[in-house]
Parts: C-alpha cells; sequence; structure tokens
C-alpha cells in the first residue's frame, strides 16, 4: 500500500543551517526528480515538485512500505533538496537565484527547519 504525502523540500527566503537561502525562481523549470531517503539509495516513490509562492511544494506517493511506515509514523517528518548551484549571489547569505535540482529526499533532520511533510493520507 502507498502513502500520499505532500510539504515543501525548500520555503523561500528562509535561511538555512548552513546559510543559504533559496530565492523565489531557483527551481524555475525544474523536471522531474527521484525521491530519496536520507540523499542516499534508490527512489523509494515517485513525486511531482512546483515552485509555488511560498517555496518548492512536493507531493506524491511512497512505495516503500518500511519508509511509508517511518512518515506514518513521524519518524521522517523533514524534506530536504539535492542540487548544484547554477546562479549564487553572496551577500550577508549565500542567496540561491538558480539551482538544477537533482533529488527531495526524505529527512529526520532537514538543512531548513520549515522544510517539512505537512500532509500524510493513507
Amino acid at each position: 500500500m502507498t502513502l500520499r504525502f505532500a510539504g515543501y523540500a525548500a520555503v523561500f527566503g528562509a535561511v538555512d543551517r548552513a546559510g543559504d537561502v533559496f530565492r523565489a525562481g531557483a527551481f524555475a523549470g525544474v523536471g522531474d526528480v527521484p525521491l530519496l531517503v536520507q540523499h542516499r539509495g534508490a527512489a523509494v516513490g515517485a513525486i511531482s515538485v512546483a515552485e509555488d509562492a511560498r517555496g518548492l511544494r512536493v507531493s506524491g506517493e511512497i512505495a516503500d512500505a518500511g519508509v511509508a511506515a517511518l512518515v506514518r509514523s513521524g519518524a521522517l517528518t523533514g524534506l530536504s533538496v539535492g542540487y548544484r548551484p547554477e546562479a549564487v549571489r553572496q551577500g550577508v547569505h549565500r542567496e540561491l537565484t538558480r539551482v538544477g535540482l537533482v533529488e527531495v529526499s526524505l529527512v529526520a533532520q532537514p538543512m531548513q527547519r520549515l522544510a517539512r511533510v505537512e500532509v500524510v493520507e493513507g
């Protein structure tokens, strides 16, 4: 049985633990990317990703029963992005204005505290 979920993998304007800030438009034109766990291993489900006014919105299904159980129980509540910086402005914080998104991961501790699974169904 698959588990449906949704949340934000990045929120615009929020400084992460490394001092980076994603800006609106950073993920423009993003295509399909895999859903991983802790940035490792094989894909554990299928997702769609798109920018909205708040950030990078993720929704999809987790096909791996073990990972689904961890999300359902609240053990994996964070989301995180694997990316390559393509355009950066350096100021007080490193501002990421364009990135190449490589993957989205379910994580226990996200770099950006607002990057969370917000909806779990199933």
